[in-house]
């Protein structure tokens, strides 16, 4: 039986403002990301190549679902990060996985000697990392999005972690991962650490997200002092064909 993680996160209180990181990729693409973000309406995307995440505003109607709808185009299917509305008629849920979010709250963020950043000319070694390790989306242009720092070995980008979403006084740390002849010697914690540590000193918060079923990185994480904030899902759906939609 795959394990799976029983924490608990509070929710919000009735009628308390909302928290950016409730639709992280909103609060992102309006604010610091603002510079990368296509826009159809009220319905914001990165470019493809540089990350699938997508966000619609926080009480989407049938107008924000029509532009997605045109954004993405007929049968595509879309992702909806930490989306949990109900889908319009015609849609297809194709993917709905339990998530975590965790914050920073007692982090020993510091600099790691051995870690490098890393640049547009390592992009491949990246990629090739990325499609060895399989942490989550990774595309051409995603180094675009803030610092990427990385272990070699022998000259072999062996272990890497990096910025995500950016929005007003938080940055997500993503795409950790180690080659799995190096695993056990505690690069990933180094690197997370050390990513945490650029971004404590621009006055923001890191933040993570992972499966809730990826129960050995959540238990990383916290001991390397990150709480639950939320649950949350990671769904997906098709968008209808036009007949569907007529």
């Amino acid at each position: 039986m795959t394990e799976t993680y029983e924490g608990r996160a509070s929710a919000p209180a009735s009628g308390e403002t909302a928290h950016p990181l409730d639709n992280p990729a909103y609060a992102a693409l309006t604010g610091p990301h603002a510079h990368l973000a296509e826009r159809r309406g009220r319905v914001l995307r990165y470019p493809v190549d540089v990350s699938p995440w997508l966000a619609l505003p926080d009480d989407p109607g049938p107008e924000d679902w029509a532009d997605l709808a045109a954004f993405a185009g007929p049968g595509a299917e879309v992702p909806l990060p930490g989306t949990t509305r109900s889908l319009p008629d015609g849609w297809e849920l194709t993917q709905d996985m339990p998530g975590v979010q965790l914050v920073d709250v007692s982090v020993d963020a510091v600099h790691d000697p051995e870690a490098v950043l890393l640049t547009p000319a390592d992009v491949p070694e990246m990629l090739a990392l990325v499609e060895r390790t399989r942490p989550g989306p990774f595309e051409a242009r995603t180094i675009e999005l803030g610092t990427y720092l990385g272990i070699r070995r022998g000259g072999v980008l062996v272990a890497m972690a990096g910025e995500r979403l950016h929005l007003p006084g938080w940055t997500e740390i993503s795409a950790v991962c180690t080659d799995a002849d190096q695993r056990g010697q505690g690069l990933a914690g180094r690197l997370v650490r050390s990513v945490a540590a650029g971004i404590r000193e621009r006055g923001e918060t890191p933040f993570l997200h992972t499966a809730a079923r990826n129960t050995n990185a959540i238990r990383l994480y916290e001991s390397l002092g990150f709480q639950l904030r939320r649950t949350t899902r990671f769904r997906a759906a098709r968008v209808p064909e036009p007949a569907v939609l007529s």
